[in-house]
């Protein structure tokens, strides 16, 4: 067994503990092997010479987020500690991954293998389809990748697009101008870019177009280069949308479409734009496909299992 001594040089050993060492706590739970004792600003750690190795790379992050934010908390933790029983966590280290720091210290980050895919293939291709069930994190990542690439100066605007297809209720009925008939449909989208970017600078560059969010028929007609753009629920987009959205694409562009092809809302005599799709550009070069599953769901543990009710139902029908 080893033994090593961590010293937190000028910061509140306090509020990085948490309030009864709470935070101490849960940063044992990823390290049961070792011995945490802390006392003050420093912090003994005993253990392997690999263990502790392992724990001071981690620890030393942690320290850094909390220098940066000037607090912690437990989604902190777990995004730089890694799910340690997790097949995820075995097959690749996390610790690289981190997309971008949200608002107010929010660590985006892949958190399965195949939003860890996602993340590779937008960065390696220039269009890339991420298919599968709500919850995944599609839509999410992909914004958050977008605004990484803005801030890069990679990109000089985002773009976010939706088709306006009901699910189940009619557009006409609700109350408003054009505009705020189409809110609710892309309230996720600007829900995402919260998250991600604080709320004056987010209304500059909505006022200046640096970030659009617009239906699909807008797209038509336009050439789209230097930009980032995401088609979000491209399930229900048709089939000559879809044509006519991949084509809008300029010098300097990256595509990104995301959807669920169980859950098309198209009228039954339309084909999803979507599900064509991922049989006519399967091979092609600079194309990708993520496809995302079950045990992707990163919401409420109920909605693994909703989804897997469904599709047994689905199975059964």
């Amino acid at each position: 067994m080893s033994e090593k001594i961590i010293i937190i040089e000028s910061l509140d050993a306090v509020g990085f503990y948490g309030v009864h060492n709470q935070h101490l706590k849960t940063i044992r739970k990823y390290f049961p092997k070792l011995q945490l004792v802390a006392r003050g600003n420093e912090l003994k750690v005993i253990g392997t010479y690999e263990e502790i190795d392992a724990f001071q790379e981690k620890f030393l992050q942690m320290l850094n987020y909390f220098e940066k934010f000037g607090k912690m908390n437990e989604d902190a933790i777990e995004a730089i500690c890694g799910q340690n029983n997790s097949s995820f966590d075995k097959e690749k280290n996390l610790d690289t991954s981190i997309v971008l720091y949200g608002n107010d210290g929010l660590i985006i980050k892949p958190r399965t293998q195949n939003q860890l895919k996602l993340v590779e293939a937008i960065g390696g291709n220039d269009l890339v389809f991420a298919i599968g069930p709500a919850g995944t994190g599609k839509t999410y990542l992909a914004v958050a990748m977008a605004v990484k690439a803005l801030k890069a100066k990679e990109v000089r605007r985002i773009i976010l697009t939706r088709p306006a297809v009901e699910a189940g209720e009619n557009l006409g009925f609700l109350p408003g101008d054009l505009n705020e008939k189409l809110a609710p449909y892309l309230q996720p989208l600007f829900d995402a870019l919260r998250d991600m970017i604080p709320a004056e600078k987010l209304k500059m560059y909505n006022e200046s177009g640096i970030i659009q969010v617009a239906p699909l028929a807008y797209m038509r007609g336009r050439t789209l280069d230097n930009a980032f753009v995401i088609l979000d629920e491209a399930q229900n987009a048709t089939s000559n949308q879809m044509k006519m959205f991949l084509t809008r694409m300029g010098k300097s562009a990256k595509f990104v479409v995301t959807g669920d092809i169980t859950q098309i809302d198209l009228p039954r005599n339309q084909r999803s734009g979507l599900a064509e799709s991922m049989k006519l550009l399967e091979k092609i070069k600079g194309i990708q496909f993520v496809q995302f599953g079950e045990k992707d769901v990163v919401r409420h543990d109920l909605v693994r299992k909703i989804l897997n009710a469904y599709n047994k139902f689905e199975i059964i029908k």
